[in-house]
């Protein structure tokens, strides 16, 4: 273990918290693994920028109505457990003249969800940032998961999924709009 890593270091003591010997062939290095996962997995977002992310478009257009991309697979960790969440994001926004290439939104969907965050929050916050940093008249985000911190405790929910969605600027006013992306949401089910 790196003598200056804090997250190594805060392993270790879980696992000694628990009565399990760290020096066990199968824990070894445990602390390295668990930390270098966290970095990379669940606290990557922390470290992106969403105007860095959206600044760069792709080409110029005018004749479209909306662009909608769907079935992005993502994952988080609940901040309130410290367990996995997994799901897929369908995105949509309205340009207003120019057009992001396809995989600065799949950007989008980690920047928000690569950190220990609430699915609402995440949901809110993708749809804003492409309203915001991006030359758009809306945007619209769906994110529909998987939550272990309902899977295992109590009644065991293991089919249970949230689904959460933000509309904002025109997609708001555009009941169109909206139902098409809930609409490619329950067809990506």
């Amino acid at each position: 273990m790196s003598q200056t890593d804090p997250i190594e270091a805060a392993v270790l003591q879980l696992i000694a918290a628990t009565g399990l010997d760290p020096d066990d062939d199968g824990l070894v290095e445990t602390p390295q693994r668990v930390a270098a996962l966290w970095r990379t997995e669940f606290l990557a977002g922390y470290s992106m920028d969403p105007r860095e992310i959206l600044a760069e478009h792709v080409l110029d257009e005018e004749r479209l109505d909306s662009v909608l991309v769907t079935d992005l697979s993502f994952h988080s960790m609940c901040p309130h457990h410290l367990l996995p969440v997994r799901g897929r994001a369908h995105v949509a926004y309205i340009p207003e003249g120019r057009l992001l290439g396809l995989g600065k939104i799949a950007r989008l969907v980690s920047c928000f969800t690569l950190r220990l965050t609430l699915q609402e929050r995440a949901t809110a916050a993708i749809a804003e940032a492409l309203l915001e940093h991006l030359p758009a008249r809306g945007a619209g985000c769906v994110l529909e998961a998987e939550h272990l911190c309902l899977a295992l405790p109590g009644d065991r929910h293991s089919a249970s999924r949230v689904l959460t969605s933000a509309f904002v600027g025109e997609m708001r006013e555009r009941p169109d709009l909206r139902s098409r992306l809930l609409a490619a949401a329950e067809r990506a089910r």
